[in-house]
This record gives structure tokens, C-alpha cells and sequence, in this order.
């Protein structure tokens, strides 16, 4: 098998060789930790990457296998994790320099569960600070560009992970979502992604963790092995409260097990706050919808006049920046992302009135859902409204354009599919859906019903069997040779920590 091969093996494939001693775990890690090296110039995926502690993990696995000892399902697979999560005695910056020093003493309990599966941790990837938009850059670092064109952005705020997946740097990764920022950068970059039911995955790091928005979840190159780690990850922590009585995470629906949906309602939302969709993604999300027919499912347009609460969300999302940020000014202002500091100051525009008025919305947006779900079983929509923006994309203040027809900020414009799942809760699975004339991915959203999280799995199987996208893959610009500098700013080289 030649190291390429290797490095594209599912998480599921990888697995199963080193149970039957057929891939060595060492050879695997070194394999990717040397590809991590050679694309970290261009794609700046990481923040760290853990040479050592990997491959001493590695080799830990090795002698477990030979010895004949119990394997989790991810025995000696490699992920990565976003550098929101926390890890013992790793840095966790949230991308961020008033972070550059942090080492947490305790891993998240997520980190926790994946270790116990038996996968082995390779690095930190990256995000923008405090992961406040859908790219990924930021002043302490540069810019992770897409691995289909470095003129783009790989998309955010999980667009280091998404970026690595897509030139196979690891199977897996742990990504976090707020506001679309798992499935954002996975639509950009051609990869699976999935923000789970509120309160399936336990997410330790909310600061607000009653009224938490915010998600962990799995990112992958297939959607098995999307399913694999979810499992992995799923289950309550005592450090959030959503998670002490939520979902449990049982098997799809018993009309979804074979190929026949001939009971399948599906809901098609062709706009949210949108007021454009590019046609090369509608194209894509229809054709997707099609297969889902030639199954026997019932396919139509939702009709109703649904508020998707934009201005209600950005509210709520800037205001809590602004609170939550607002200790840092002091000293860190002229370090901290331009960006977050508009969103912080539009943010603090807003009264207290405005912000419960919001919250009064979500409940609303919440139950509008839920009306929905009484009549189709799934609705499905495109991820975003265009491939991947320019990489230089200014996230305050300039305007999405779709088909050359200016369409407001990124959460109108760009992103208004994915947002309002965050706040209703309900799992939405991105998963690829072919090309667009770009030559950028292009990706469609399947939202489920509460805990149904399994059932959005089955449908991306599904369509991932109908129109499989695995053997894609970006072009080989992405792993120049050694000694390039990084992408970033003029005249920085930016090394990985490790």
C-alpha cells in the first residue's frame, strides 16, 4: 500500500488493518504526522502537532495489538482536535494570543472518550479567535487556506480540521459549532460534518451552559466514520446540564435500515435568510434530493414562511462576544481580530431588551421547527449559498456576493442554512454533494428530529453510496517541499508548537 493509500484510509479501514496486524500503527502515525509536516506550509492546518506523544502512543497500540488486548473501535487511529478543546499539558490558544500560553491541566471529556476508543491524538488545529466567524485567520497566526484552491478560505471556525481532513492528514477530528462552524468548513473543503442533537455530546467549555448554542462534534472524510466517533463521544458529563437528561443515541429509524424510503418525508428548504442561492448548489442539492426520490421518498418544497431569525441570532451572537470578551480590551485590543472587535462592538449596541427579545425568538424559531417536523421526517437544504469565499474576505463589513448579486453580510448571504440549528438544536449533517464550476465542493444539509441524530447519518450514507465523493481529492499543491514558508502574514513564517 503506498503511503497516499494510506493516508486515505478511513478511519473504519484503518481500524479493522491494525486489528488483523495488517497496518502497523506506527507506520501509520508516522505516515501522517510526515504529511502534516509537508502540507503545514501552505494549508497551516495546526497549531501543534504532537510528534512525540504520538508516536509514543503509537507505539503503545502496537504492543496492545501484538499482545492480544481488548481494542476500541479507533485502536491507533489518528485525530485532531480543534484548538477549543481542551488537552492535558497541550496548549489550547483559541486561536488566539491572549491564549498563547495556555496548557490546561485536564482534558475535555471529549478528548477523554476518543483516547478510550483507542485514538491517538496527532495535534491542535486551527480556528480564528475564539472561533467568532465562519473562516479561519486571525493576526497571531495567518491565514488556513482551502486545500481546492489556497485563493479561498477553507471556511470556519473549524477550517483547520476541515482543511487537514481533505489532503488526508488523519481520518478524523474534533470540531466545535455555534454557529455553523462545523459544517461551514466541511462543505467548503469536501468533507463530512456533524452538529449533534443538543446535549447528545457533552460540551464542558460553555460559559453560558443553560443557554448554551455551541456543539462538539465529528468531522470526518466518510460518513461511517462520522458515525463511529459520535458513538465514541456520545453520553452525559456532569459539567453540562443539557447533557445530564438528553438524547441517547439509538439506531436509525426502522424505515431507513434498507434502500427503500418509500415512507421518507423530506422537507426541502431552497431559502432561508438568503435572498440568493448559487445554481451550481441548488443543482447539487437537487440532484442529491433526487436520490433520495429514486429511494421512494416523498421530496417537496417547504412552503411555509418561516423567520429564520437573523437579526434575533446576530444579536444574540454578537452580544455575547461583547460580554464575554469585554475583560480582554483592556490589554489585548490592538492584538485581538478586527473582526471580533466589530462584532463586539455591534454587540454592545444592543440592549437587554433586544437580547431577551432574541431569546424570545429562538424558543419561536424553535417551535416553527418542530411544526415542521410533525409533517416531513428530514428537511434538507444546501450547506451554504456559494462555495468557499475569498481567502482576504473581510467578515465585518463586506458583502457576499452569489452569482455576481451582492446579498449582505456572511450570515445572510453565505451561512443562513446553518445558524438556525444551532439555536433550535436539532442534529444537521453536511455531507458532500459534488463540484461546482469553481472546481470548489460543494455540500447539502440533512436537519433530522431531536435525537434523531442516527437517522441523518443513515441518509448521508445513503447518498454517499449513491454519489460517492472519497476518491476526490485536492490537488497536489498542498504539500510543497520542506522549508516553505507558511501562509500568513507578509514576511511571517509561522512554525508549529510540538
Amino acid at each position: 500500500m503506498s503511503e497516499n493509500d494510506v493516508l486515505f484510509l478511513t478511519a473504519e479501514q484503518a481500524a479493522a488493518l491494525i486489528r488483523r496486524r495488517a497496518l502497523s500503527p506506527v507506520e501509520y502515525i508516522n505516515a501522517v504526522l510526515a504529511a502534516a509536516e509537508r502540507a503545514q506550509p501552505a494549508l497551516n492546518a495546526f497549531v501543534t502537532l504532537l510528534h512525540d506523544r504520538a508516536r509514543e502512543a503509537a507505539r503503545a497500540a502496537e504492543r496492545q495489538v501484538m499482545e492480544g488486548a481488548p481494542l476500541g473501535p479507533l485502536h491507533g487511529v489518528p485525530v485532531s482536535i480543534k484548538d477549543q478543546v481542551d488537552t492535558a499539558g497541550i496548549h489550547t490558544t483559541h486561536g488566539s494570543a491572549i491564549f498563547a500560553d495556555n496548557v490546561p491541566a485536564r482534558d475535555d471529556i471529549l478528548v477523554t472518550r476518543l483516547r478510550e476508543a483507542g485514538a491517538i491524538l496527532i495535534g491542535k488545529t486551527r480556528m480564528p479567535e475564539f472561533g467568532h466567524k465562519g473562516m479561519t485567520d486571525g493576526p497571531s497566526f495567518g491565514v488556513t487556506p482551502n486545500p481546492w484552491d489556497l485563493s479561498r478560505t477553507s471556511g470556519g471556525s473549524s477550517g483547520g480540521a476541515a482543511a487537514a481532513l481533505a489532503v488526508g492528514l488523519g481520518p478524523i477530528a474534533l470540531g466545535t459549532d455555534g454557529a455553523g462552524s462545523i459544517r461551514i468548513p466541511a462543505a467548503c473543503c469536501g468533507v463530512v460534518g456533524l452538529k449533534p442533537t443538543l446535549g447528545l455530546v457533552p460540551w464542558e467549555a460553555s460559559t453560558d451552559a443553560f443557554g448554551n448554542y455551541t456543539y462538539a462534534g465529528p468531522m470526518a472524510r466518510s460518513v461511517t466514520d462520522a458515525a463511529v466517533m459520535l458513538r465514541s463521544m456520545a453520553g452525559p458529563s456532569p459539567r453540562d446540564p443539557w447533557s445530564l437528561n438528553g438524547p441517547t443515541l439509538s439506531g436509525p429509524s426502522a424505515g431507513l435500515v434498507g434502500g427503500d424510503l418509500s415512507g421518507l418525508r423530506v422537507g426541502f428548504i431552497e431559502r432561508a435568510a438568503n435572498p440568493r442561492l448559487d445554481r451550481d448548489m441548488e443543482t447539487n442539492a437537487r440532484a442529491s434530493l433526487d436520490v433520495l426520490a429514486a429511494m421512494g421518498a416523498a421530496v417537496e418544497s417547504v412552503a411555509d414562511p418561516i423567520d429564520w431569525i437573523e437579526f434575533p441570532g446576530r444579536v444574540m451572537y454578537q452580544g455575547n462576544f461583547a460580554v464575554a470578551m469585554a475583560k480582554h480590551l483592556p490589554e489585548w485590543r490592538d492584538r485581538m481580530d478586527p473582526v471580533l472587535l466589530a462584532f463586539m462592538e455591534r454587540g454592545e449596541g444592543f440592549s437587554m431588551a433586544h437580547f431577551r427579545q432574541a431569546q424570545y425568538a429562538r424558543t419561536g424559531l424553535f417551535r416553527a421547527v418542530q411544526a415542521l417536523m410533525e409533517r416531513y421526517d428530514v428537511l434538507v437544504s444546501p450547506t451554504l449559498t456559494r462555495t468557499a469565499l475569498p481567502a482576504d474576505f473581510d467578515a465585518a463589513d463586506d458583502e457576499v456576493e452569489v452569482e455576481g448579486e451582492r446579498c449582505g453580510i456572511t450570515r445572510q448571504g453565505w451561512s443562513a442554512y446553518v445558524y438556525p440549528f444551532n439555536l433550535t438544536g436539532h442534529p444537521a449533517l453536511t455531507v458532500p454533494s459534488g463540484f461546482a464550476r469553481d472546481g470548489l465542493p460543494t455540500g447539502v444539509q440533512i436537519i433530522g428530529r431531536w435525537g434523531a441524530d442516527m437517522d441523518v447519518l443513515r441518509l448521508g450514507a445513503l447518498l454517499e453510496a449513491a454519489r460517492p465523493w472519497a476518491q476526490n481529492r485536492p490537488p497536489a499543491m498542498v504539500t510543497p517541499a520542506p522549508g516553505a514558508a507558511l501562509t500568513g502574514p507578509p514576511g511571517q513564517v509561522l512554525p508549529v508548537r510540538g
